[in-house]
Parts: structure tokens; C-alpha cells; sequence
């Protein structure tokens, strides 16, 4: 009878082994909205229908109507993998069970793009000077509170390195994605508006009429080209599979063509969560700014705060060197 038991055990428990290993029927995957709907589909559904074709899998596009959307997607494995920023990604792996798996690459090769903030030709605007004295003065489109260029990098390498907060010192401040701001820009709509190499490219190249009236105000340091993540809970081998089909794609004419159309994508890399740790520090480094600048914080609790961070970024120090 014992024994007995002991077998159905262990048969219950290979199946269930076996039944987690199996490959999904069907994969959501996801991307963050850097456009409209329309466009997004435009550029990756080429792809997606090529993945599916090779992994033997459905693979249905997932559109949210802003970063946290696809977040939260695959939080609830209502998204198995995607696309995303360097700073949504961060919130992909540490809440939502994700890992980053591999990085596009420009097909000129370079390793990542900048943040910019621009403005409409005629909107008297010629420098950047202009906009951080002019408190007050202007409005700023800015980009989604996940967005690693439209929001991250500008608010801490153009905001905070010049003592300003957005909220106070813009006559307003409207948050959307690039594409959005970019039009806002061109109608008149905002003085300023934060956003990135990439979607400029591309509106140069698609629109050169519409690029001719934009002038770019700053360029950010360099950003790590965007990151894809997928559930660490997905099975090993169908993971492996996942990982070959974006690092080799690009083998043809019409391959390359396809990944071009996705912001000047040359290829894919292998890639892991270690990329995100520069832009963990851009954060801790914000998050160090508000710290000094509260005043409603006594000298011990300022000081025991910054000590906290302080441990933070010198164990993320750590980690960037041990991964170069």
C-alpha cells in the first residue's frame, strides 16, 4: 500500500515536471507605446508572424495604452514577453517575474541611441539655456513616467544635474509617448518636448518635410538599446528557442528589411538584466537628488536615507564591474 503510494507520488510529480516543461500553445507579446497602435503594429507584426512561423506557436501582438499596461500584462502572464525601455524593463524584472534576454543593435551597429528635447523652428527657441532660465515661460511635452528617454534620462541628466523640477519650473507639463510629442511639437502645441534618436531617424526618413521644422535643443549621454524581456517562468527550451530566433534573425534581404523598419534595428543580441544596471543608477542617483533637496526631512532621517542609497549604488558599482 505504501509503496504503492509512493509510485503514484512520483508519477504525479513527473507529470507535473513534464506538463511545466511543455511549450506554450500561444504567447503574448508585448510592446510598450512608444506610437499609436496603428504604428506599432506596422513595424513588428512582420516579425511576430516570422516568430510564430519558427517557434511552432501562435504569437499574438499586445498593445496597452501606456507602459504600466504591458507591465502589468505580464505580471499577470497576460504577456509572456516584449519589448521594452530600459527603465520599464526594470519594472518588468523586478514586479512583474521578468528577465531580459536579449538587445537590439543600429544597423550601423552603434550601441544605443540619446535622449533629446526639441522644439518647433519657429518657436523662438534656439538654445537650451533659454529653456532652464525661462522659468515659467514654456510648456514641456514629456514622455511617459516609464520611459527611459522620454522621462528618465532627461529628468535626471537635463532636470535634476540643473537643480530644476519640471512641475514647477514649466508653465505646464503634459505627459505622453514620442510619437504624440513630436506632433504636439510640430502643431504648436507644447514649447518643448522631450525625445529620442531613434524617432527623430525615423521622422526624418518617413517625413523629412516635418523634420525640417524641428530643431533639437539637448542630446542625452548615451542609452543602451532597448532590451527584451521575457517570464522567467517559461520553459528552458522553448526560452532557448525564443533567444535563437532573435539572435539569428536577419539572415536575408527581407529579414533585414523587416528589422529596419523597427528604429534602424540591425540584429538582436543575447543580453541579460545586467544591461539595465546603468539605468538603476540613473534612478538611485534621482531618487539621491530629492532626498538632499527635502526639507521637510530632519538631519538624521536626510542622513540615514542617503546612506541607504549611498549602499545602493556602491553595490550597483559592483555589479557593473563585475559584468564588463
Amino acid at each position: 500500500m505504501f509503496r504503492r503510494f509512493i509510485t503514484a507520488i512520483a508519477c504525479t510529480a513527473a507529470f507535473s515536471v513534464a506538463h511545466a516543461a511543455e511549450a506554450p500553445k500561444e504567447i503574448n507579446f508585448g510592446m510598450i507605446s512608444t506610437e499609436s497602435t496603428t504604428a506599432l503594429k506596422q513595424i513588428w507584426q512582420p516579425l511576430i508572424d516570422d516568430m510564430s512561423k519558427d517557434l511552432g506557436v501562435k504569437v499574438n501582438a499586445f498593445f496597452a495604452t501606456d507602459y504600466a499596461g504591458v507591465i502589468e500584462g505580464m505580471r499577470f502572464n497576460k504577456v509572456q514577453m516584449g519589448w521594452f525601455g530600459n527603465k520599464s524593463a526594470i519594472e518588468a524584472v523586478d514586479r512583474a517575474g521578468g528577465e531580459v534576454f536579449a538587445q537590439q543593435v543600429d544597423a550601423d551597429g552603434a550601441p544605443g541611441y540619446w535622449s533629446l528635447l526639441i522644439t518647433h523652428k519657429d518657436s523662438g527657441i534656439t538654445s537650451i539655456d533659454q529653456v532652464l532660465k525661462g522659468k515659467g515661460k514654456y510648456t514641456l511635452g514629456y514622455g511617459d513616467p516609464q520611459s527611459t528617454s522620454g522621462f528618465l534620462v532627461p529628468g535626471y541628466y537635463l532636470f535634476s544635474e540643473n537643480d530644476i523640477d519640471p512641475k514647477t519650473h514649466f508653465k505646464t507639463v503634459r505627459n505622453a509617448n514620442h510619437e504624440t510629442n513630436i506632433m504636439a511639437v510640430l502643431n504648436k502645441q507644447v514649447d518643448v518636448a522631450t525625445n529620442n534618436t531613434e524617432q527623430m531617424d525615423k521622422l526624418q526618413k518617413t517625413f523629412p518635410d516635418r523634420y525640417a521644422q524641428l530643431r533639437i535643443l539637448w542630446k542625452s549621454p548615451l542609452i543602451a538599446k532597448d532590451p527584451l524581456v521575457w517570464r522567467k517562468d517559461l520553459p528552458e527550451e522553448f526560452k532557448a528557442k525564443v533567444r535563437n530566433f532573435f539572435t539569428s534573425y536577419g539572415k536575408n534581404e527581407r529579414e533585414k528589411a523587416i528589422l529596419k523598419t523597427i528604429y534602424n534595428t540591425g540584429s538582436f543580441r543575447a543580453s541579460t538584466d545586467a544591461q539595465l544596471l546603468p539605468t538603476r543608477q540613473l534612478e538611485l542617483a534621482r531618487a539621491k537628488n530629492k532626498i538632499e533637496d527635502d526639507t521637510t526631512l530632519s538631519a538624521d532621517e536626510r542622513k540615514t536615507k542617503l546612506a541607504e542609497v549611498n549602499g545602493k549604488l556602491a553595490e550597483l558599482n559592483k555589479q557593473l564591474a563585475a559584468s564588463k
